[in-house]
């Protein structure tokens, strides 16, 4: 389904980093973007997981995912200490509230810059794709990252329509997906 829809990346870059939040997440978008000509490099940064446990499960289907389609994967540096720093008075917030906000721009300053100091031009994410996401703040996120950096645009994708949604709950259940029950740091387990 996902090859019925066509997309356009910035200045016509056939490269993209993708910030990728989990396998369940990547999935149609990865498919969508190889149907269409684009290699993505997979660019795995969720310091906000908590515990660690649950950051690596999540990686490791990741890896799976991205080894199914021969594609690069690119594990950051996990560290939820600094992470919470961004949390620091925002631990009550609901989900899609000011925390997530943080927590965005955390994740995708990192993919930010890695994608200038490794010659992408153009940064997306899987965090698009997430129903439970606000997309508002997605893109706000994406596009302070990209202003702090120097030669990155931010792709503010809709991943969620032209069948997208529809065709990543296939692929979850196709590939046996692990299907975490939370966002993923530890306030979101509350709620």
């Amino acid at each position: 389904m996902s090859g019925n829809f066509h997309i356009e990346i910035p200045g016509g870059a056939t490269r993209v980093l993708l910030h990728a939040c989990c396998a369940p997440c990547s999935s149609a978008i990865v498919e969508c973007l190889m149907q269409n000509g684009i290699e993505p490099v997979i660019f795995y940064s969720n310091s906000n997981i908590y515990p660690l446990e649950e950051y690596e499960h999540r990686l490791s289907e990741c890896i799976r995912y991205a080894r199914k389609w021969g594609l690069e994967i690119v594990d950051d540096v996990y560290d939820h200490a600094a992470w919470g720093g961004c949390a620091v008075g925002l631990e009550n917030e609901p989900e899609r509230g000011g925390r997530c906000l943080q927590c965005f721009k955390f994740r995708l300053l990192r993919a930010a810059e890695y994608a200038s100091a490794h010659g992408f031009e153009v940064l997306t994410t899987t965090l698009a794709s997430s129903r439970w996401k606000s997309l508002d703040q997605v893109n706000a996120a994406g596009q302070w990252a990209c202003e702090q950096v120097s030669g990155v645009t931010w792709w503010p994708q809709n991943w969620r329509k032209g069948g997208l949604q529809e065709r990543r709950n296939q692929i979850i259940r196709e590939e046996n997906f692990y299907n975490q029950l939370y966002c993923g740091c530890e306030f979101s387990q509350r709620d």
